[in-house]
């Protein structure tokens, strides 16, 4: 079992037109990603009078997130990897998928699209306050190992039907695979934490409401969860000496 080769890479392979393509694809893949799955929690709050705590707005925000995510992947797959997430893309890094330097250029990408949605949302809506994510009845270290198992499940999900070399068929299904996934952790942590996984989709909505409040734990726990995912996969599933390295459009 090998050790993931992680790479710092280069400034010229960071801008160049490929890795600048691809930020813009992970641009407009978080943008639509955000717009549809915090849209939908504010859309049910004006319908439900501030319902969206309740079991029903649950269910509606599961769906919404999961149908969303897949889109978002299926349309930047073929061109940045569809990661629509800066824990997905640490976790590739940490496998040795990715470098560091492109990391950086995928991580400002998702970033600017969470608060440009959050913007277009807040503008769109006349005004409506895009709610930022927050604790319910649980600490912040309880909240930290939510984020850190919700998104282990994510992360390995992504390893196992789109990085994985030895997929084979089950990659075509991986855009819809990493959706439900992310609909079932939201069901399950989401009236704890709000259930991230995506530091990107809780930073966007800090942003434009400027609410702070135990934000930190929407990164650490999803960079851990992600770095534990790609290591076990990586380390104990896919044999580094029998394939050549994915380029980062392959997954």
């Amino acid at each position: 079992m090998a050790v993931p080769r992680i790479a710092i890479g280069s400034v010229g392979e960071a801008t160049s037109p490929d890795a600048l393509k691809a930020a813009v694809a992970e641009f407009i893949s978080m943008l639509i990603f955000v717009f549809a799955g915090s849209g939908s929690g504010m859309a049910f709050n004006k319908l439900t009078d501030n319902g969206a705590a309740t079991p029903a707005g649950l269910i509606s925000a599961a769906i919404a997130h999961a149908f969303a995510l897949f889109v978002a992947v299926s349309v930047g797959a073929d061109i940045s990897g569809g990661h629509v997430n800066p824990a997905v893309t640490f976790g590739a890094f940490v496998g040795g998928h990715i470098t560091l330097l492109r990391s950086v250029v995928y991580w400002i990408a998702q970033l600017l699209g969470s608060v440009v949605a959050c913007l277009l949302l807040k503008f769109a809506t006349g005004g409506l306050e895009t709610p930022a994510f927050g604790l319910s009845g649980v600490g912040p270290w309880n909240a930290v190992v939510f984020e850190i198992v919700m998104t282990f499940g994510l992360v390995y999900t992504v390893y196992a039907t789109a990085v994985d070399p030895k997929k084979g068929n089950i990659g075509i299904i991986a855009p819809i695979a990493i959706g439900f996934i992310v609909g079932a952790n939201i069901l399950a942590g989401g009236a704890f934490d709000g259930a991230s996984m995506n530091p990107a989709v809780s930073f966007g909505p800090a942003v434009v409401s400027w609410s702070w409040e135990c934000h930190w734990v929407y990164w650490l726990g999803p960079f851990l969860g992600a770095a534990i995912a790609a290591l076990v996969y990586q380390v104990i599933f896919i044999c580094q000496n029998t394939h050549e390295q994915l380029p980062t459009t392959d997954y």
